[in-house]
């Protein structure tokens, strides 16, 4: 069985073993995990059916990442992304008054439009386009960003009204003195080279906290969102996809109702196609430039193959019901445990399926125990820079816009973005316009299309 993995998935050719591509599948599925229990609170909130959407969502997640095994190859996992499913249920649906089903028929056409533009290229020479300083910091960005997004599970950086956020003043609290101890546990076990280091230290974290909670420190608030880390049982019958697959039909009746109608849901079709897009050659191209997986000229072998996974994967979440299915940064931390090759997305794929089975213990892992896993990966994540000329200018700047956008602006494609702009112009100014590649002056116009116009009618 073994040797037929191996020889399916090219593992030693890789420099992996089966072993290591096992448990890097099941890190990344641990640390990415929260996404069914979350996508399922935002959806519902939209008028979505809980039980479906959580359906949706699990068996969304294993078509991409599965897809992603098989066409591309590579480590990489797919979700329903974070920021996508908040703009699909806060701005369409309750901001703007549509149906879910018209939010719906917008992914599906979305992602129709991705893969047509998978398949065609288009997106590959995007990907090929980028170059090193802005791959490099866009590496690094990730990592602050995930290890922000962490923190903020935890409690520990919470919101501020002089400052937008800060360090949480009481750290006496369950949740955030876990979080601190799983975090210290975590880069332990990693400077000691301990095999599987994330992933014992997401489950130290939690059993630290179950203890927390029979001890009386963690005390459950449902309504306060203070969910239980006990375990409801071991199994359960999987909910009904029927309150949401196919809906998105319905919505295109919605859609042409009127010419404003038609003409809102171009604009939330093309801003979740361009959401979806850079989100996605972002994290392919951070997460791949850690993993060492880029080639001699700085391409990724199966990039096509895995455009063409996400943009399937978006087309089919749609059909099933849930928001925008893309390729998630939490990657990050199976591509850290050793992950190279497809077994580990397809491992993390089988864990998803299992899920839908196995929703007690999913939903019981904590978010301050993810954090650990998120924090240290986002460590692991600024390798990259050490490739950086600091002392070059037209290196430096794009390359610190890059990073510190992606942050402070909370959106990896948003940091691409003016990453771009700042790279363009930075080459005009030193008289070296000649040098860009022509795809990169088309991202800078439809960047500018996108910041002028396209955000003001949304």
């Amino acid at each position: 069985m073994m040797e037929k993995l191996d020889k399916l998935f090219h593992v030693s050719e890789r420099g992996s073993s089966v072993k290591v591509e096992l448990l890097a599948g099941l890190t990344t599925f641990a640390t990415m995990a929260y996404i069914l229990p979350v996508n399922v609170n935002i959806l519902s909130a939209a008028g979505l059916n809980s039980g479906a959407v959580f359906m949706a969502t699990a068996l969304g997640s294993v078509i991409g990442t599965v897809l992603m095994a098989l066409l591309a190859g590579l480590p990489f996992a797919l979700a329903p992304g974070m920021g996508l499913n908040a703009f699909f249920a806060f701005t369409v649906v309750i901001g703007f008054g549509y149906s879910p089903a018209f939010a719906l028929a917008a992914v599906l056409t979305e992602g129709l439009i991705f893969i047509i533009l998978s398949l065609t290229g288009v997106r590959t020479a995007l990907f090929n386009a980028i170059p090193s300083e802005l791959r490099y910091a866009i590496s690094a960005g990730i990592g602050l960003f995930i290890m922000f997004i962490g923190l903020q599970n935890a409690g520990f950086i919470v919101g501020d009204a002089s400052t937008l956020v800060a360090i949480n003043p009481d750290l006496s609290g369950a949740a955030v003195a876990l979080a601190i101890i799983g975090i210290a546990i975590t880069l332990i076990l990693w400077i000691r080279k301990v095999k599987g280091a994330l992933l014992l230290g997401i489950l130290i974290t939690w059993i630290l906290g179950i203890v927390a909670q029979l001890a009386g420190w963690y005390v459950v608030d449902v309504e306060a969102g203070v969910f239980s880390l006990i375990p409801s049982g071991l199994v359960s019958a999987p909910p009904s996809l029927a309150p949401t697959v196919g809906l998105c039909f319905q919505g295109f009746q919605e859609a042409f109702a009127s010419a404003a109608d038609f003409g809102r849901f171009l604009t939330v079709t093309l801003t979740f196609l361009y959401v979806d897009i850079f989100d996605t050659l972002g994290t392919l191209s951070g997460v791949a430039t850690k993993a060492k997986l880029l080639d001699e000229k700085g391409e990724l072998p199966g990039i096509k193959g895995a455009l063409t996974a996400d943009a399937v994967g978006t087309f089919a979440g749609a059909l099933l019901g849930t928001s925008t299915v893309t390729t998630f940064v939490e990657s990050a931390s199976g591509v850290e445990e050793g992950g190279r090759t497809g077994l580990t997305a397809m491992t993390t794929a089988f864990c998803f399926l299992l899920s839908i089975f196995l929703y007690p213990i999913v939903g019981a892992i904590p978010g301050f125990a993810t954090t650990c896993a998120l924090v240290v990966v986002g460590i692991m994540m600024m390798e990259p820079l050490q490739y950086l000329e600091f002392a070059n200018p037209l290196h430096l700047i794009p390359a610190s816009i890059t990073l510190g956008f992606m942050v402070m602006g909370y959106s990896i494609s948003a940091g691409l973005q003016w990453g771009v702009l700042t790279y363009l112009l930075v080459k005009i100014t030193a008289g070296k316009a000649k040098e860009v590649n022509k795809v990169m002056w088309v991202l800078g116009v439809l960047f500018i299309v996108k910041i002028f116009i396209l955000d003001r009618l949304v």
